[in-house]
């Protein structure tokens, strides 16, 4: 644990120091809370939007009262993170697996040190771990020992089951990092809708090369991760090779622009890229959707 820790602080320091030199802004800005909550009222002056009249308050005296608002600091954090064993792809010293822990990790300690409250669902077609959010570097590390020393019970996916649980569980809006590599029988994009709708969601998709790009190595027998089939294929045929390629692109595809038209945060992260470049970007994109609005 003291290795994982110093390589996630080490994450954390690069992302920080990148982030203050190329934005100029706050670290915190992808966790800044997205929503208002009311704070006090005050009399109405010339100007002011009508529909801010607290009419409650203005009917018990002679003036009129607006409600003030200011925005909401203290933000949920919720991190999903898939699993199954579909997430073992990957090499030996790393899996998609391993960079969805580190993305976990990275984050939230990061969120933590904001005064987030952080929450961790970990999920396969079973709900492998439920730690409920709270505040403090405690529960960050507590986040982060049981993302490493988890040992799923099952290798199958449901995504949409724990997109629901999710939705269930949740009781006011938060901010929701979804990360799997979205390899799932079932079609999980309404689902995946309705979260978008309610919550601030953060799809991170992970991939690995070897989805796309199998070596011709004629015909072998391949092991499904989930279902423990095993099936012979000619890896070296054109119609399963262009199939391959087909069917990763229409997935990655139909999730981005699910993302896309229901304003989520969409960032697909690759088994053997550093995932420091990525998350800044997401970070970028995060403070540019902020200042908009």
């Amino acid at each position: 644990m003291k290795e994982i820790l110093s390589k996630i602080r080490h994450y954390e320091v690069r992302i920080r120091k990148a982030v203050n030199a190329q934005m100029r802004g706050s670290y915190d800005s992808v966790f800044k809370g997205s929503g208002l909550e009311f704070d006090d009222v005050r009399e109405y002056q010339y100007g002011d939007d009508v529909r801010r009249i607290d009419w409650n308050v203005s009917a018990k005296g002679e003036e009129t009262y607006i409600k003030v608002f200011r925005e909401e600091k203290e933000q949920t954090i919720y991190f999903l993170l898939d699993v199954s064993d579909s997430q073992k792809v990957g090499t030996k010293k790393r899996t998609k697996l391993d960079v969805g822990k580190e993305i976990c990790s990275v984050l939230a300690l990061s969120a933590v040190k904001e005064a987030s409250q952080v929450g961790l669902i970990c999920f396969s077609d079973r709900k492998e771990r439920y730690i409920k959010p709270d505040k403090g570097m405690k529960k960050g590390y507590e986040i982060v020992l049981n993302l490493f020393k988890l040992i799923p019970e099952s290798g199958q996916t449901n995504i949409t089951k724990f997109i629901h649980y999710a939705l269930n569980l949740m009781k006011r809006r938060s901010i929701v990092i979804l990360v799997s590599d979205f390899i799932d029988n079932q079609n999980y994009l309404h689902s995946l809708k309705a979260m978008a709708r309610k919550h601030d969601l953060i799809v991170i998709h992970l991939l690995d090369e070897k989805e796309m790009k199998m070596p011709k190595l004629g015909i072998v027998p391949l092991v499904d991760k989930e279902t423990q089939k095993t099936v012979w294929i000619n890896t070296s045929a054109r119609s399963f090779r262009k199939g391959l390629i087909d069917r990763y692109r229409y997935n990655r595809q139909g999730l981005e622009a699910t993302c896309r038209k229901y304003r989520a945060n969409y960032l697909n992260v690759k088994t053997n890229e550093d995932i420091v470049p990525k998350l800044i970007k997401l970070f970028k994109v995060r403070n540019k959707k902020i200042n908009v609005k």
